[in-house]
């Protein structure tokens, strides 16, 4: 017998935007896997020289879709290319592709975004907040939506520290309408130029256009059944639908990989900071159960009401701090080396970003060009100096995050999970409050070597890390060691001038 949340989705048509991106193919395999659902429409950027339907052919071939492939082979024909790019004006949908979805669509999830927190502001207004206007105006089009879940960040109001879940218009300089009208008045250029008077106290563009996006939900929305899904950072996926899958390295994951490669070795951090991740298959059980709670309560007696938000980070009991993140990913160093380091893995913490550059250029900087001279002279490109540049200001870009605690409010998702089934919340379950956190990070950090670091977890693979590991460990310590002499007899010498 059907849950709840299966009973809603069957036999549903689907629209999915962001569908090729991480959380984009959690939610298609989920969806797929457990639900009857009848059809689910992707809206998929064309490129050059392939066709957007050859796109889904390759996802057969992805880790993430083994599982369904195997129970329900024939389960990705019913993932149907929509061409579109949420840069264009109109979303570059053509108009036949439009009368599909207006006559068929009946659930909408709106995934699509840019999360580069460094993005120019034209690209990031464009993707984040013009699309979502005109994803608003193409659903009150729909003739038989029962459900539109968009799906925002919990940091979309960062500049206050307790975040309620509700909408925040009074943080912004300018309406979301007013924005956008500026938007097309002036060139990328000019708008670009604008950016720090309009992002005001938003650490980035990421952010901001986040929060101009739910307030063109809150002003343009009306009687539309929506809900604003707003996810902590997204981490690798805990156990569905398998143990540690991941496909990118952002946010805190390129820490963990730069470490466990020996190049990042130092970072800006506050230990005592806690970080706000969540596993991605918790966050789709989320977004489905959202989906289908937003149908049942989106009209109460003949009143449109505010959308309702629900926001997902770790549970006020259960926290987890910057420095155990950092004690777990290298503790995995001695566990699951990887083959392929460039020194012995370490992570040094500097909590005062005042001292990060003169850290930087001794762990980073100076052994960059030493690694890059040796390069050189193999006759290979150097590639070192130029990567430590990337990596110093992602660190800076990041700094806000990793050293800020925010707490969430999140007693709409209590009570979505709540009024959950036992069915249900054993399909898709959520509950950060019972997340064991060591258990995830194993998962995590097995799925980081396996997916991203392509490497295998055969007993021959982790002997050969090992033996690696242990040669890097000498160097480092016997270099360490030489360091140490080489000042303290400078220090003698001269101790021995001055007397």
């Amino acid at each position: 017998m059907d849950s709840d949340i299966q009973g809603f989705f069957k036999n549903k048509t689907v629209f999915l935007t962001g569908a090729t991106g991480f959380l984009g193919k959690v939610i298609t395999e989920k969806l797929l896997r457990t639900t009857e659902v009848n059809r689910i429409y992707s809206l998929i950027r064309a490129k050059r020289g392939v066709p957007i339907q050859d796109r889904i052919t390759t996802w057969a071939k992805d880790p993430v879709f083994e599982v369904l492939l195997r129970t329900k082979p024939d389960a990705l024909q019913r993932v149907c290319p929509i061409e579109g790019d949420c840069l264009d004006p109109d979303l570059g949908i053509s108009q036949s592709d439009r009368r599909i979805l207006t006559a068929e669509v009946q659930v909408v999830i709106h995934g699509a975004a840019t999360v580069r927190f460094d993005e120019a502001l034209h690209l990031s207004l464009a993707i984040n907040v013009r699309a979502t206007r005109l994803m608003l105006q193409l659903a009150k089009q729909m003739t038989q939506l029962v459900s539109y879940v968009h799906i925002s960040t919990a940091y979309s109001n960062c500049v206050v520290h307790d975040i309620a879940e509700r909408f925040y218009p009074e943080h912004l300089n300018c309406s979301s309408d007013k924005i956008l009208a500026v938007g097309e008045m002036v060139s990328n250029q000019l708008l670009d130029a604008m950016e720090p008077s309009l992002v005001g106290s938003f650490p980035n563009t990421y952010t901001y256009t986040k929060a101009l996006a739910e307030d063109v939900i809150l002003r343009e929305a009306g009687d539309l059944p929506l809900c604003i899904f707003r996810p902590a950072i997204i981490m690798s996926t805990y156990k569905e639908p398998l143990d540690g899958w991941v496909d990118n390295l952002f946010g805190p994951l390129a820490l963990c990989f730069g470490g466990a490669r020996g190049i990042m070795r130092v970072t800006t951090v506050d230990p005592n900071a806690k970080i706000s991740m969540v596993p991605a298959d918790f966050c789709v059980n989320v977004a489905l159960a959202s989906a289908w709670k937003t149908s049942e309560k989106s009209v109460s007696n003949g009143k449109v009401q505010k959308p309702p938000i629900y926001a997902f980070a770790p549970s006020e009991n259960n926290l987890l701090s910057y420095g155990s993140f950092i004690e777990s990913s290298i503790f995995y160093r001695d566990i699951i080396p990887l083959t392929k380091m460039l020194w012995y893995p370490f992570v040094l913490c500097i909590s005062n970003p005042s001292l990060f550059p003169l850290a930087a250029f001794f762990f980073h900087t100076l052994p960059g060009y030493f690694f890059d001279m040796l390069l050189r002279l193999k006759g290979r490109k150097p590639i070192l100096v130029d990567l430590y540049r990337k990596i110093h200001k992602n660190i800076a870009v990041l700094g806000p995050f990793s050293s800020t605690t925010w707490n969430f409010d999140m007693t709409n998702t209590k009570e979505l999970r709540e009024s959950m089934s036992k069915q249900d919340l054993h399909l898709y379950d959520f509950d950060m409050a019972q997340l064991d956190w060591d258990d995830y990070f194993k998962s995590a950090m097995y799925g980081m070597r396996l997916y991203i670091g392509k490497e295998k977890p055969t007993a021959e693979s982790i002997a050969k890390g090992l033996k690696l590991r242990m040669r890097l460990k000498v160097l480092h310590y016997a270099f360490a060691s030489s360091l140490a002499s080489l000042a303290a007899y400078a220090l003698w010498s001269l101790g021995k001038l001055v007397v």
